[in-house]
């Protein structure tokens, strides 16, 4: 089977590290002999790019900018290789990437794949400061219709299978695809003691890993590590990741006299993640108890299970059937 799949993100790229989800998607598809193309986005529009192949896929970057111009000359670049698809296979509600997915599918008669795996529009109201209603009423209406309008849809979590059967869709057209771990990337084997020579650590190391955007939480990790400290606990923290967030979350924990207790890494690439996971003692996933938390699946928890590492996590969401009896939640 020849199979478009379209990603509305940039690819293999630190700033946006939840590619991983299509691009390994993708290579298992070709492991059993399907053909794959992804379109993406480029954080950054230099003009028109090169398709180019990496991992046995080939890889087409569009231009994300706003706007019916830009809608419609992405429409008539994805037809082109919606000829080619035996099927298209779309992830997110974002509108640069979904309508013309949509539009492309319908006017080469192709089946509709959607792939959800957040809940946008609460995410949109968790990290917009402030949200602007226009927005996430347009979000709302994306996530509304698209699933109806797909002739199959895959969710990330029971909550958003639950949201898809709300809308009238069958169980028939509804398939549980949760997020897993790279098993050859992370792993108990690897070593994290490169990390801990570069950052001096000789003491137990606490990890938060995760972007540091509206929405992930990580105030909640800089006060536990007041609590801890403030006990003459003698342990390191470290946040590994880097967000629109990363200065004031700096800020944060200066404020509470941690600037120099919590190391931030910045971004980190996608390569390193395993060894910084490696490196630590226990890991940390941390969440508020929302409507957005509440239909996550989070990466992390499935990359520190795969590690083999002590974990303390929040009971919200899928982390506790994730969970299982590997952590504290």
């Amino acid at each position: 089977m020849k199979i478009l799949m379209v990603h509305p993100h940039e690819v293999y790229s630190s700033s946006e590290p939840w590619t991983t989800r299509i691009v390994n998607l993708a290579k298992a598809l070709i492991k059993k002999s399907h053909e794959v193309r992804i379109v993406f986005f480029p954080l950054r529009w230099q003009g028109e790019e090169e398709c180019f192949q990496k991992e046995g896929i080939c890889f087409y970057p569009f231009c994300r900018r706003a706007g019916v111009l830009n809608i419609a000359r992405n429409t008539k670049k994805m037809s082109g290789l919606a000829d080619w698809a035996d099927i298209v296979h779309f992830q997110k509600c974002f509108h640069y990437g979904s309508l013309p997915s949509i539009i492309s599918a319908f006017l080469k008669n192709k089946p509709l794949h959607y792939d959800w795996d957040d809940w946008e529009e609460m995410i949109y109201y968790e990290s917009a400061d402030p949200p602007i209603k226009a927005i996430g009423m347009f979000l709302k209406t994306l996530e509304t219709y698209i699933p109806q309008i797909a002739d199959t849809v895959s969710v990330s979590s029971r909550r958003l299978h639950n949201l898809a059967r709300s809308f009238g869709i069958g169980n028939d057209r509804i398939f549980h695809v949760p997020v897993g771990a790279d098993l050859d990337k992370f792993n108990p084997g690897i070593s994290g003691e490169r990390v801990r020579r570069a950052y001096g650590i000789n003491s137990p190391l606490i990890l938060y890993l995760g972007q540091l955007h509206g929405g992930q939480y990580v105030r909640l990790f800089i006060d536990a590590a007041k609590i801890i400290l403030d006990r003459g606990i003698m342990v390191n923290f470290m946040i590994v990741g880097d967000g629109s967030r990363a200065q004031e979350l700096k800020q944060y924990a200066k404020g509470r006299n941690l600037d120099e207790k919590i190391i931030f890494t910045g971004a980190v690439d996608s390569g390193e993640v395993p060894e910084y996971i490696a490196a630590c003692d226990v890991a940390v996933a941390c969440f508020e108890d929302n409507s957005a938390t509440c239909c996550k699946s989070p990466l992390k928890i499935a990359e520190y299970l795969a590690s083999g590492k002590p974990m303390v996590a929040s009971k919200v969401g899928e982390v506790e059937s994730m969970v299982g009896e590997a952590g504290i939640l």
